[in-house]
């Protein structure tokens, strides 16, 4: 793990069980200053480093704009309300400038589709040593250094190797691996996961999942996992809010949401699951 004590200020340190990133009455509409539809509609959530908070709902119920708003990367015509505090840090309004020092830095984000993140022209080697330079202002020898030690963490085969290939050159498993190693290059203490495991094979979910899971637990990363899926949340989920039409309905711990739901659309949810019955009494 890099020592950020240099490169980074003091107000966005982890501290175990105090919220590294906030989110108070979020509001989000996209549109004309006339004509603004409302996406999101004065949701909150704290994430805290060491615990993976998922955010479940249906496509549509305003989880995926959540995650972007965090990052600062709406459309421009998006109107954005309420706080996303990091530390003591506002995102809300903040500048593009200010915006591209957090962005990998403090707060990564891990997106759907591996084969879409990752740049088809540039090779892995590439990928992974450029932002580390930029952020950490690390030598070309050490940043290749980092990028073998991520690559070995992320369990890519043959880490010296892979550096010099292409992303098409690796499975989709694989690929996603590169991804998060990527995402984690810098240290940031926040890390956002949309979907991470939705166009992957089942059979390879669950590594993604498990490491997940593990890389919360090692660097004390406070995580965010947005998915439609509250099976893939039984896994590695500590909270879980559900959000519906761009608000959240129930926020609980993982086992009192599978245990005793409280929202009808939460039980919906749980009773579309293969097995309903037998996967809630599995997850209590």
């Amino acid at each position: 793990m890099i020592d950020d004590s240099t490169t980074a200020g003091t107000d966005t340190a982890s501290t175990p069980g105090v919220p590294v990133l906030t989110v108070d009455a979020l509001t989000i509409g996209i549109g004309s200053r006339n004509n603004v539809k409302s996406i999101v509609k004065g949701i909150s959530l704290s994430l805290t480093p060491g615990r993976i908070q998922g955010l479940a709902g249906e496509s549509g119920s305003g989880k995926t704009v959540t995650s972007l708003a965090m990052l600062g990367l709406l459309p421009s015509n998006a109107v954005v309300g309420g706080s996303i505090r990091l530390g003591d840090t506002e995102l809300v309004g903040m500048s593009h400038r200010q915006l591209n020092d957090i962005r990998g830095r403090r707060i990564a984000m891990i997106f759907q589709d591996p084969s879409s993140s990752l740049h088809p022209q540039l090779m892995v080697g590439t990928q992974l040593t450029d932002h580390v330079k930029r952020h950490l202002k690390l030598s070309t020898k050490q940043a290749r250094a980092h990028a073998i030690e991520l690559l070995e963490r992320v369990r890519v085969p043959n880490p010296d190797e892979a550096l010099s290939r292409y992303p098409h050159q690796f499975s989709g498993g694989q690929r996603q691996r590169i991804a998060i190693a990527i995402a984690l290059a810098c240290d940031p203490v926040v890390l956002l996961a949309d979907e991470p495991t939705t166009a992957l094979d089942v059979t390879v979910q669950a590594g993604i999942l498990h490491l997940l899971r593990d890389l919360a637990d090692e660097r004390q990363l406070a995580v965010l996992l947005v998915t439609h899926d509250l099976g893939v949340m039984s896994a590695i989920a500590d909270d879980i809010a559900v959000m519906r039409h761009g608000e959240v309905v129930e926020s609980a711990p993982r086992q009192a949401i599978f245990s005793t739901p409280q929202h009808a659309y939460t039980r919906e949810l749980l009773s579309s699951l293969p097995g309903a019955e037998g996967f809630q009494e599995a997850t209590q």
